[in-house]
């Protein structure tokens, strides 16, 4: 049996999953599971770059720690096992909601849509209150919503793509 790459490059043989493409109501109503999804990753994260040097340290100097020293080592090696763990449940609940996390240290999420005809996301980020940006895949760029989406709280239909 031969893979041949799909439309995202991946050679496993299986068949993809169909691409979701969420309206801007759907993607609203998300946003508040998907904010305390996305603070649950950045305490994590924020945690794990604490960790890091404290880990880096005591594993340095494992040789000569006192025993104190050395029963930390071993709680900082079963913290971060444990925040290793949350953050890939956490992403692994943005996966399930069909929300891609673009950036973990300042909590940048898209939210998959197609518009004129092409991939493209809404996207939001920590400490902005709603949803109002977007951008094509492929484009840093974020837009603001127009205000005609803002108004009908949906992509007008002349911007999605029609099947």
């Amino acid at each position: 049996m031969s893979s041949t790459p799909n439309r995202a490059g991946n050679t496993t043989g299986k068949s993809r999953r169909k691409e979701l493409v969420l309206d801007l109501p759907t993607a609203r109503q998300m946003l508040p599971l998907v904010k305390s999804i996305v603070s649950d990753i950045i305490t994590t994260h924020t945690a794990l770059s604490n960790l890091a040097p404290e880990q880096e340290r005591l594993e340095r100097h494992r040789r000569d720690l006192v025993w104190q020293e050395r029963q930390r080592r071993y709680q900082v090696g079963e913290e971060i096992t444990a925040a290793e763990r949350s953050l890939t449940t956490a992403v692994g609940e943005l996966q399930g909601l069909g929300v891609s996390l673009v950036d973990a240290e300042a909590g940048e999420v898209d939210f998959p849509t197609r518009i004129n005809g092409r991939n493209a996301a809404f996207s939001w980020r920590v400490g902005e209150d709603h949803l109002e940006f977007w951008h094509y895949f492929g484009e840093e760029l974020r837009r603001p919503i127009p205000a005609d989406w803002q108004l009908s709280s949906a992509v007008p239909s002349r911007y999605r793509n029609q099947p």
